[in-house]
């Protein structure tokens, strides 16, 4: 995965700073995951989007972005910190991926997106070379 990171970054093209671009291709940590997810609107049985009445007040905004697949640490401790999301990506109709490994996930995860360490990590559904990674993976 990290290779093709890598890979995507050279091809993109973009002459932005590394933490900016990993930005906007991630959704990094426990609360950013959380909020777009929250913003994305639940699924139905068949996997179609909810048919939600219009939205009342102006503060409440349609999702900017839509996660492709939500990466979790498996080693989070402790465990409550991240109890929440299974549920709430099910709900969305989100593939949910626990990193387990003897280095630790946390870690694992943290070098993807250049951090020491990184409980939960989301991919933006952006069309780029990285959703084409884990579109095979999936």
């Amino acid at each position: 995965m990290s290779r093709g990171i890598e890979l995507a970054r050279c091809t993109d093209g973009n002459s932005l700073p590394e933490k900016i671009w990993l930005k906007q291709q991630f959704s990094i940590g426990v609360n950013d995951v959380t909020r777009v997810l929250e913003r994305m609107r639940p699924c139905t049985e068949l996997g179609k989007s909810a048919q939600l009445p219009p939205l009342i007040s102006s503060t409440h905004r349609s999702p900017l972005v839509k996660l492709q697949a939500v990466l979790v640490a498996s080693d989070t401790k402790p465990n409550w910190l991240t109890k929440h999301l299974p549920g709430l990506a099910s709900s969305r109709g989100v593939p949910l991926i626990f990193v387990k490994d003897n280095k630790g996930g946390s870690l694992r995860l943290g070098e993807l997106v250049k951090l020491k360490t990184a409980i939960a990590i989301g991919i933006k559904e952006k069309g780029n070379p990285i959703n084409k990674i884990y579109e095979d993976i999936l």
